[in-house]
């Protein structure tokens, strides 16, 4: 290369080192804790795709330790909607004071960040308004609370100048290995059996997973983004009966909706919930309460315009997984 009379193939060679070194500069080392769920699974995938490295902590060993890395993303917890806490307690054990004891590790270490993935249930349960992070938290639920009591744990910290603790509260996250409500929904409507709750009129956020690991990747790449709280959402909300309408059309079927008085059915939900069954009354919330949230703020600092991927778009994805 050096014996060559053009100066230009030089200046070439030393310009793709250059872009080589960049390029290296920018792949991260992440540590995800809780990265067995399916939102785990699916953002060791994404940041793998992006060129970087993971490394995957399990908290359940007693003398875990945070590995040397660039970033932290904290997922370990107990999820509202699994069951696995047998007391409220144990929410507050895992979610708050287990947050606090990983947030200090990463205080005491040469991690630049941390992130924290909690939840909108830390803002509230359900809203007739646009929820954003001026929202006057009031959690309900031993979930929402626990998430609630973890972010006050670790905000009381003062961080160096080299760390950032950023907070973000998602909406409901679907995508590939998905088992709540979404894929619930879907086995309803690939037997072909009628949604009778078509009488409901709501408007519901969510987010996915696709949408989630851009976010974080774009977070990443800000060295100026503001350590804070934000709430993660797609772009658009939309109602269940339009979801119901989507998972039809994936699957190449018309929508079987049915529009059963709204009345009879919140009174059979409110007589299960007074003789102990409040869970009927919980999941029939869930598919019909309207719940918007709003992304702007997360967009605002990051200095884009609007998600990779629509709200029906990011669903659409997510259904054909479920196909597979």
């Amino acid at each position: 290369l050096f014996t060559s009379k053009s100066p230009l193939n030089v200046r070439g060679f030393i310009g793709e080192i250059l872009e080589f070194k960049a390029i290296a500069i920018d792949n991260m080392k992440i540590i995800i804790t809780g990265a067995s769920g399916f939102v785990g699974k699916n953002l060791v995938r994404i940041f793998q795709q992006n060129g970087d490295e993971v490394l995957t902590l399990s908290l359940r060993k007693e003398k875990w330790q945070l590995p040397t890395a660039t970033a932290l993303i904290h997922l370990a917890g107990i999820e509202k909607d699994t069951g696995t806490a047998s007391n409220h307690d144990e929410y507050f054990q895992v979610n708050s004071y287990l947050t606090k004891k990983v947030f200090q590790q990463f205080l005491a270490s040469d991690i630049n960040d941390f992130i924290f993935v909690s939840s909108i249930k830390a803002a509230a349960d359900s809203s007739e308004h646009i929820v954003t992070e001026e929202e006057t938290p009031n959690p309900l639920s031993p979930y929402g609370k626990s998430k609630l009591l973890a972010e006050e744990l670790i905000s009381k910290y003062d961080l160096p100048s080299d760390k950032r603790l950023i907070i973000i509260r998602p909406c409901l996250i679907h995508g590939p290995e998905d088992t709540g409500n979404l894929k619930l929904l879907y086995k309803i409507a690939q037997k072909g059996i009628p949604y009778p709750l078509g009488g409901f009129t709501n408007q519901r956020s969510y987010i996915s997973i696709d949408n989630l690991g851009f976010l974080l990747s774009e977070i990443f790449k800000k060295s100026d983004f503001k350590s804070g709280i934000y709430n993660v959402a797609d772009d658009q909300s939309l109602s269940t009966n339009k979801l119901i309408e989507i998972m039809y059309g994936t699957l190449g079927k018309k929508a079987k909706i049915i529009n059963l008085p709204v009345a009879p059915i919140n009174f059979v939900a409110n007589v299960f919930s007074k003789i102990g069954l409040k869970f009927i009354k919980e999941k029939l919330n869930k598919l019909t309460d309207s719940f918007i949230v709003s992304n702007a703020k997360i967009k605002k600092e990051l200095g884009i315009e609007k998600l990779p991927l629509s709200a029906e778009e990011g669903l659409k994805k997510t259904i054909k997984s479920f196909q597979k």
